[in-house]
């Protein structure tokens, strides 16, 4: 919890210090309440660091729970101020200079039909201020030590865009050697009516890499007259993933078809020809079985290549060869990490060699992790010092997550740069293996007011950056389905992290599946449904928080409780759902930044909305 809260306080201080100096405050007289607030803010950021070391003590877990509500709330607060405050402004602003005597001629003037916003927003800043007066007076409070964090800080990196990335994982002798001779298997068995073969392994491995690497070669493109790269996950939803093989063989879909009606269009375009399947990350064996295998059956010959962690799928499947990816062995580990830090020879860090081998050893030689650490390491000197701090800061990482979230993952979030962090947590939103588009993406985190505005550079090409500065960390993967970076992908070992990190903020799933009580406590929603009406779970006496609502795969209507209860609501995104209309009352949510209803069956919007 402290890890994000560590972003909201920075974010909120940053947003304090740059409206406390305008008209809007001046207007309103609010200024000495909001410094105060400021100063407290800054007090609390002190110690926040000190804070998130004892989360397991319940005192401590409480206290963190208070601020970030108390935080939250005065974000809101700050877009209140700023919206009502607005409408005070003299509709031709005077210069700078004159501000004052504007403020004079505008109270005088307007004081009557302006006294009662001046009063609201007074007595919520008041009353804000002394709920974050209590938060630093509390017992645990003064408790904790005011030090400040030594990570998280980090300069951005040289922004790496395209041809200048790192093909991952593609070190030592054993990989060359690997995808050679699945490539020469696959080639041996070109007329197969349907060869199927595996990379099994643990998560995080390469299995993926080395698939590409084969779907990429040169021989297999020129062989196979179809080809197809369907990302499976855990959860999958039949009728999306028959599409996607339809698109990924260029084949035109219309909306509404029924899985028996697409499975005939795919037997249809599939039927005498040749083709090379890749299912990647498979968790059940009926994508196969039940699925594809029948549409696939009237093909004079094709290969099925599948990834897998569990070697009883793979059975199940009817997999005929196996290809198991081990972990790597420390050199070859070592290898990776100065490659992955950009490092052209191995002698300009060859003093680091011992360390360096005892960090991927760290890293359990899983590749993911010792990429997303490389990248770490790249912000930082290349000293013995600073490696032996990174090194050292794995046992505190340890332990506070999953027993399958390596160590070295955490340590890589925690060593971003508090305005990225937030960034990179908004992205498992996303359901696994989505495609994160770069144009939406970058589109989200300026609505929820994570990108910090720097003088002469507009907001969007800020997002950008941090957008490319994610992929340059491996925190991002760049999709193979996208040209120059567009599209990417989260890990899903990573998309696991930023689960548990931001557990208490985000829900990805069905919202009906949520108590009522539960409602109050997520911030931000992606709703998976099918049902053709999307129904709340009774909220009476609950306030509901969210900021963000997301949908996938959408259900055809949502009742309008949604948009008289969340009223905090900053991003609606319903594209591809099958929602016609959206009510009136939606003009009333003042926090709302963004709406998105591409590709929807709106045709027109409410008239209140910017009203």
């Amino acid at each position: 919890m402290a890890t994000i809260l560590e972003c909201l306080l920075r974010s909120c201080a940053t947003k304090l210090q740059n409206i406390i100096t305008n008209e809007v405050i001046l207007i309103l007289g609010v200024e000495k309440e909001l410094t105060k607030v400021l100063q407290r803010v800054e007090l609390i950021e002190c110690c926040i660091y000190d804070a998130e070391k004892r989360t397991k003590e319940p005192a401590a877990n409480s206290w963190l729970g208070q601020l970030r509500d108390v935080i939250y709330e005065a974000d809101e607060i700050l877009d209140v101020v700023r919206c009502k405050g607005s409408k005070l402004v003299p509709e031709h602003p005077s210069s700078s200079t004159n501000k004052s005597a504007a403020y004079k001629v505008l109270s005088v003037s307007s004081s009557f039909c302006n006294i009662v916003p001046r009063h609201d927003v007074d007595v919520q800043i008041r009353a804000l201020n002394k709920k974050i007066e209590q938060i630093t007076k509390d017992k645990i409070f003064v408790t904790f030590n005011s030090s400040t964090q030594p990570t998280g800080n980090a300069p951005t990196s040289k922004l790496i865009r395209s041809s200048d990335l790192v093909e991952p994982n593609l070190v030592g002798k054993e990989i060359l050697y690997s995808s050679r001779k699945l490539v020469d298997l696959v080639l041996a068995h070109k007329e197969s009516k349907s060869y199927k073969l595996a990379i099994v392994g643990t998560g995080g491995v390469g299995k993926t890499t080395l698939a590409q690497k084969i779907y990429n070669d040169p021989k297999i493109k020129g062989t196979f007259k179809m080809h197809a790269w369907i990302c499976v996950s855990k959860d999958f939803d039949e009728i999306s993933l028959l599409k996607e093989v339809l698109r990924n063989i260029g084949v035109h879909r219309k909306q509404g078809e029924t899985i028996a009606e697409l499975q005939r269009k795919l037997a249809e375009t599939m039927k005498g020809k040749s083709f090379f399947l890749v299912l990647d990350d498979v968790w059940q064996s009926n994508v196969w079985m039940d699925l594809l295998r029948i549409s696939l059956h009237e093909t004079v010959a094709g290969v099925i290549l599948v990834t897998t962690r569990d070697d009883q799928i793979a059975k199940r499947i009817g997999i005929e060869h196996t290809h198991r990816v081990d972990l790597m062995a420390a050199e070859v580990g070592w290898e990776l990490l100065w490659k992955s830090m950009h490092i052209d020879e191995e002698k300009k860090v060859q003093n680091l060699r011992n360390i360096g081998i005892e960090i991927v050893r760290k890293c359990g030689c899983l590749p993911l992790a010792i990429k997303v650490t490389a990248s770490a390491l790249a912000c930082k000197d290349c000293t013995e010092n600073e490696w032996k701090k990174c090194l050292g800061r794995y046992a505190s990482s340890q332990g506070m997550l999953s027993d399958e979230i390596e160590g070295a993952l955490y340590l890589s979030y925690d060593e971003l740069p508090y305005h990225l962090k937030q960034c990179f947590l908004y992205c498992a939103l996303y359901t696994e293996d989505s495609a994160i588009l770069r144009h939406v993406i970058t589109r989200l985190w300026i609505a929820e007011g994570f990108i910090e505005e720097i003088q002469g550079q507009i907001l969007e090409d800020i997002a950008e950056e941090y957008y490319y500065e994610l992929i340059h960390r491996n925190l991002l993967q760049p999709d193979k389905n996208y040209f120059d970076l567009a599209g990417c992908k989260m890990h899903d070992l990573l998309r696991q992290l930023a689960c548990n990190i931001s557990r208490e903020e985000c829900f990805v799933g069905d919202i009906e599946s949520l108590k009522g009580e539960n409602m109050s406590k997520p911030r931000r929603l992606t709703v998976v449904s099918k049902k053709d009406m999307l129904v709340l779970p009774s909220m009476d006496n609950v306030e509901v928080k969210v900021r963000t609502f997301l949908t996938v795969r959408g259900p055809h209507r949502i009742e309008d409780t949604l948009f008289k209860r969340f009223l905090l609501l900053r991003v609606l995104v319903l594209n591809y759902s099958l929602v016609e209309s959206i009510p009136d009352c939606i003009g009333e949510l003042i926090h709302q930044r963004l709406l998105n209803v591409d590709y929807t069956g709106i045709s027109c919007l409410p008239e209140s909305i910017g009203s």
